[in-house]
C-alpha cells in the first residue's frame, strides 16, 4: 500500500507528538547517560590525579631519605656545618612525608603493609644515623665512621630504598590502570554524545520533513481559504449592501406610511371635533323638542342622542391611540436613520442623572435605586446609550410591585473589550413565555395597567444592536427582572449605520 504523504491535522498532530516524545526521551536518556559518564570520567580523573600525588609524595620521601643519608656520609668524610643542616632539614621531612603517604594510601592494603615495614626500617635507620652523628659531633669521628661502616654492611638503607621503590612501582601500576579507565570513560562519553547527537540529528531531520510537508499542505489550504474568504467577503459585502438598501427602504416606507397616515387621521380627528361641537349644539335643541313637542322626536333621534356621545368618545380614543402609534413609528424611523457618533461616555454620572429624573416617581413608589461602583466607561453614541438606560430604568420603576419596597440596582464590569451591564429590579417580573415577546414591537406582557404602546423595549434592542451589543432578560414572575447588556467598550462604525 503506498504511503500517503498528504498529512491531515490529526495525523500531523499524532506524528508531531510522537516525534516530540521520542526527542524528549532521547534528550533524557542522553542527559542521564552523559551525566553518569561524566561523573565516572571525573572520578577516574580524580584517581589519576591522586596517583600522581601519591607518586610525588613517595618521590619526596625517597629524596629526603637519600639527601639525609648523603649529608651524613659527607659530614663523616669532611665535617661541615652545612652538611649537618642539610641532614637535619631532610631528616625532619622524612616522617611528615611518610605520614602524608600513609594518609593518601589508606585505601590500598598493599601500600599500607609496605608502609608498615617501611616505618620500622626508617625508625631503625634514623636511630642509627642519630647515634653515628652524635659521636661524630662529639669528636669521636673514628668511632662514628666505624659504626657507619658497620651499619652500611647490614644494607639497612638499601632495605628502605627497596621498600620505597616498591611503593613507587605500585603507584605507577595504579596510575597506568587508572589512566586506562580514564581514557575508556572519555571514549565512552564521546561515543554517547556522538550517538545522541546523531539520533537528535535524525529526529530533527524527520521533524523538519514533517513540518515541511505540513507547511506545504497548510500553504495550499491557506491559499484556498484566502480565495474562499475573498469570495465570501464579496458575498457578505453584497448581501450587507442589499440588506442595508432593504432596511433603508423599510425605514423610508415606514416614514412615508406614517406621514401619509397622518393626513386622514388629522381629518378624522377634525371631523370628530366637529361632531362633538355639533352634538353639543344639537343636544339642547333635541332635549327642548322632547319637552315642548315630543311628537317631533322619533325613536331613532332619541337613540342617536343617547349613543352619539359614546361613539364620538370611542372614535377620539382610537384616533389618539393611532396618533401615538404613528408617532412611535416615526420616532423609530428617525432613530434608524440617525448616524451614531462615538464619544467618551462616563456611565456613572449618566445613570445617576437618569435616576435623578425619576426621583419623584421613586419617592411615590417608596423605592430606591442604587449604582454599584465602579461602572465601566464607554466610547459610544451618548444619545443612544442614554435612551437605552432611560427606557430600562423607566420600565423598572413603572413595573415595581406595590406589595413590597422597590429596589433597583445598576451594576457593570469589563471583560476584555466588552462591557457588561445589569439593570436589576424586584418588581412584578415577566412570565417565561413573555421574555422574548417584550422585545417585539407593539407587544406587551402581563397586566395592562400601565400606559404604553409596547415600543420601549423594541426600541432598546434595536439601539443595542446598532451599538454592536446584545440584550437579554432574566426574570421570574413575582420575583423581579434583570436586563443584561453587552456593549463594546469602544464602538466602531462598520458602515451599517448610515
Amino acid at each position: 500500500m503506498p504511503f500517503d504523504l498528504n498529512l491531515d491535522q490529526r495525523r500531523f498532530n499524532r506524528l508531531a507528538l510522537t516525534a516530540l516524545a521520542m526527542g524528549f526521551a532521547l534528550l533524557v536518556i542522553g542527559f542521564v547517560t552523559t551525566v553518569t559518564s561524566t561523573v565516572e570520567s571525573q572520578r577516574a580523573t580524580r584517581w589519576v590525579q591522586h596517583s600522581y600525588k601519591v607518586a610525588d609524595a613517595v618521590d619526596r620521601l625517597i629524596l629526603a631519605i637519600d639527601r639525609s643519608e648523603s649529608a651524613s656520609r659527607g659530614y663523616l668524610l669532611a665535617p661541615d656545618p652545612v652538611r649537618l643542616k642539610t641532614r637535619k632539614d631532610n631528616l625532619d621531612r622524612v616522617l611528615p612525608t611518610f605520614d602524608e603517604v600513609q594518609a593518601m594510601t589508606g585505601d590500598n592494603p598493599r601500600q599500607q603493609q609496605a608502609l608498615k615495614d617501611l616505618r620500622g626500617a626508617l625508625l631503625t635507620q634514623i636511630a642509627a644515623s642519630n647515634s653515628i652523628m652524635a659521636k661524630a659531633t662529639s669528636g669521636q669521628m673514628d668511632a662514628a665512621r666505624a659504626e657507619f661502616a658497620a651499619f652500611s654492611r647490614d644494607h639497612r638503607i638499601e632495605q628502605v630504598r627497596d621498600i620505597v621503590r616498591g611503593m613507587r612501582t605500585e603507584e605507577e601500576r595504579l596510575l597506568a590502570d587508572r589512566q586506562r579507565i580514564e581514557e575508556h570513560r572519555h571514549k565512552q562519553l564521546t561515543s554517547i554524545l556522538s550517538v545522541t547527537g546523531l539520533l537528535l540529528l535524525l529526529l530533527g531531520g524527520a521533524a523538519f520533513w514533517l513540518v515541511r510537508r505540513y507547511t506545504i499542505d497548510l500553504t495550499r489550504a491557506r491559499d484556498r481559504l484566502n480565495l474562499l474568504n475573498a469570495d465570501l467577503e464579496g458575498a457578505v459585502q453584497r448581501r450587507t449592501a442589499e440588506l442595508q438598501r432593504a432596511n433603508d427602504e423599510i425605514q423610508k416606507f415606514a416614514y412615508i406610511v406614517s406621514h401619509d397616515l397622518r393626513s386622514p387621521l388629522v381629518n378624522v380627528m377634525g371631523f370628530t371635533a366637529e361632531l362633538e361641537a355639533a352634538n353639543a349644539a344639537i343636544g339642547p335643541l333635541v332635549d327642548r323638542a322632547e319637552v315642548e313637542h315630543p311628537e317631533l322626536v322619533t325613536d331613532d333621534v332619541r337613540s342617536a342622542r343617547e349613543d352619539l356621545p359614546e361613539a364620538i368618545g370611542f372614535i377620539r380614543a382610537s384616533t389618539q391611540k393611532m396618533d401615538r402609534l404613528i408617532n412611535a413609528i416615526l420616532q423609530l424611523s428617525r432613530q434608524g436613520r440617525r448616524v451614531l457618533t462615538p464619544e467618551p461616555v462616563a456611565m456613572e454620572p449618566m445613570i445617576r442623572d437618569i435616576i435623578g429624573s425619576l426621583d419623584h416617581r421613586l419617592t411615590e413608589a417608596g423605592a430606591i435605586a442604587t449604582v454599584e461602583q465602579p461602572l465601566p466607561e464607554l466610547v459610544s453614541d451618548r444619545l443612544a446609550v442614554e435612551q437605552v438606560f432611560s427606557n430600562l430604568l423607566d420600565n423598572a420603576v413603572k413595573y415595581l410591585d406595590p406589595a413590597r419596597p422597590g429596589r433597583i440596582v445598576v451594576r457593570g464590569h469589563v471583560e476584555g473589550e466588552t462591557a457588561f451591564f445589569e439593570v436589576e429590579d424586584n418588581g412584578r417580573g415577566i412570565d417565561a413565555r413573555d421574555r422574548e415577546r417584550v422585545f417585539e414591537l407593539f407587544r406587551r406582557a402581563g397586566a395592562q395597567n400601565q400606559p404604553g404602546e409596547g415600543i420601549g423595549l423594541a426600541h432598546v434592542r434595536a439601539l443595542v444592536y446598532r451599538l454592536g451589543g446584545t440584550i437579554d432578560c432574566v426574570s421570574e414572575l413575582g420575583q423581579g427582572s434583570t436586563f443584561k447588556l453587552r456593549l463594546p467598550v469602544n464602538y466602531r462604525d462598520h458602515g451599517g449605520d448610515n
